[in-house]
């Protein structure tokens, strides 16, 4: 075994590939193959002068066999990073395993790890120490790379519909494209106030003026909001706009991108979430935002009678301080949490929703749909607004909603009124929350679980 730690060790097989190999041989049986594995001893078991070590990559586990006669003393302990030369083979027992010829310390661990059988129990630690639960648990590491399976498959679904994948900017002068509260900071050269954006929105449709028709942007979008088991102050955020599409047309390829995305990730649409079973095939049930306030007795055009409906059924109203935030309660209330196979809920009042097309019938209902999932909202899409004019009326009916207590109303960008003033084609653009679709995906009950590493208050 090498006294010292070289910088590289090229030329490794991964670990899953030499076990498949290994577990071809009979027992007792060694392939004349070498074979060079790298990764960490997560075990050891000393039998006089054969030791057994466990190593273990991204790819999985295997057994080495360090007779010391090939290896000499076996220098080696638990959490230390080594790589292995030998040949593959089956133990008498006939598990799958490496005999090592050769031995080397690439890394040690100077920390004691935590219980190699059990691993990190301790949710919280699980969170604060995520290196150490990707080491410890196999559980969290495959739902990194499921999660990673998900972008990818979502990148080339969309690629392949011709979409251009964009850049928009993070620090923006002016925040829009939904209802939050921003981060705030300061450039000192500029000497401005700027926001860490809460949606990629209002550039991206920039960029359909400008004519580049199908775009999408996989970004980190930021929310000055509450931390529960769906929100978390950092997130993940797919959009995409399409020219000359509406949210019909939009609700086929939210469908489709999911469907694809839940078949990359685990092989099939129907998943387990929340405790339910749960198929994501498309084509998804379709309801209305009015008709399904109706059903539960909870829908009014007046701001003091649906107050009253909503305080007669057992509803908080005291932070409502506006009619679109009462509606939004109803709904979020009574109707979200109760969709647990995949729902379309389209037709929207205009009141919440600032940047969409009226529908034809009626002008205080806009083409807008929200997708949800297991009582969890995912994806919100519209029938873009592309008149500059109806867009800066709407600015100023947000106006209106933020003077009468609503904080989180949009705050109005002129510029982005002046780039629609250029033509904007027709178009369909829709958000995804890729943390909230990977929780859907692996079946994780918290964002916290499929964010390698979420917001945390300080320790006490």
């Amino acid at each position: 075994m090498s006294a010292s730690a070289p910088k590289r060790f090229p030329d490794r097989d991964e670990i899953a590939a030499v076990r498949a190999e290994a577990d071809a041989l009979a027992n007792d049986e060694e392939s004349p193959a070498e074979r060079r594995l790298a990764g960490r001893v997560l075990a050891r078991r000393d039998m006089g002068k054969l030791v057994f070590l466990d190593l273990v990559d991204r790819s999985g586990r295997i057994q080495l066999l360090c007779p010391a006669a090939r290896t000499g003393e076996v220098d080696v302990h638990l959490g230390d990073i080594v790589g292995a030369i030998g040949h593959p083979t089956k133990s008498r027992r006939g598990e799958p395993s490496l005999i090592v010829d050769e031995l080397i310390v690439l890394a040690r661990s100077r920390s004691p790890l935590p219980d190699t059988f059990h691993g990190i129990t301790d949710v919280e630690q699980r969170y604060r120490r995520r290196y150490l639960d990707l080491l410890m648990n196999e559980e969290s590491r495959e739902l990194a790379l499921a999660r990673a399976r998900m972008i990818t498959a979502i990148r080339a679904y969309l690629d392949g519909e011709g979409f251009v994948e964009v850049e928009t900017p993070i620090l923006q002068p002016r925040y829009g494209g939904g209802f939050a509260e921003p981060f705030t900071t300061h450039s000192n050269e500029l000497g401005v106030d700027l926001y860490l954006r809460i949606a990629d929105e209002l550039y991206l449709k920039r960029l359909i003026v400008g004519g580049l028709e199908k775009v999408y942007e996989l970004s980190k979008d930021f929310r000055n909001e509450s931390i529960s088991y769906k929100h978390s102050p950092e997130f993940t955020q797919l959009e995409w706009y399409e020219a000359y599409a509406d949210y019909r047309d939009t609700m086929v390829r939210t469908e489709t991108l999911v469907e694809r995305a839940a078949v990359a990730t685990s092989g099939g649409t129907i998943v387990r979430f929340r405790g339910h079973d749960i198929d994501l095939a498309r084509p998804w049930r379709r309801v209305k935002f009015v008709e399904a306030l109706e059903e539960r007795g909870v829908w009014s055009r007046e701001a003091d009678e649906l107050r009253g409906k909503l305080e007669a059924a057992g509803v908080d109203t005291s932070h409502d301080r506006t009619w679109a935030q009462l509606a939004d309660h109803a709904y979020s209330h009574f109707v979200e949490p109760e969709l647990i196979q995949p729902t379309i809920v389209q037709d929207w009042p205009i009141e919440l929703s600032p940047f969409a097309r009226t529908t034809d019938d009626d002008p205080n209902i806009v083409e807008r749909f929200e997708a949800v999932v297991g009582g969890m909202e995912f994806a919100n899409a519209f029938s873009e607004l592309n008149d500059s004019d109806e867009q800066a009326q709407r600015f100023a009916m947000q106006e209106e909603e933020r003077e009468a207590g609503d904080a989180e109303a949009e705050p109005g960008d002129p510029d982005y009124v002046e780039a629609m003033s250029y033509g904007m084609p027709p178009n369909g653009g829709c958000g995804v929350g890729m943390d909230r679709l990977a929780m859907v995906l692996t079946g994780s009950d918290a964002i916290r679980d499929v964010i390698l590493f979420p917001a945390l208050r300080e320790r006490a």
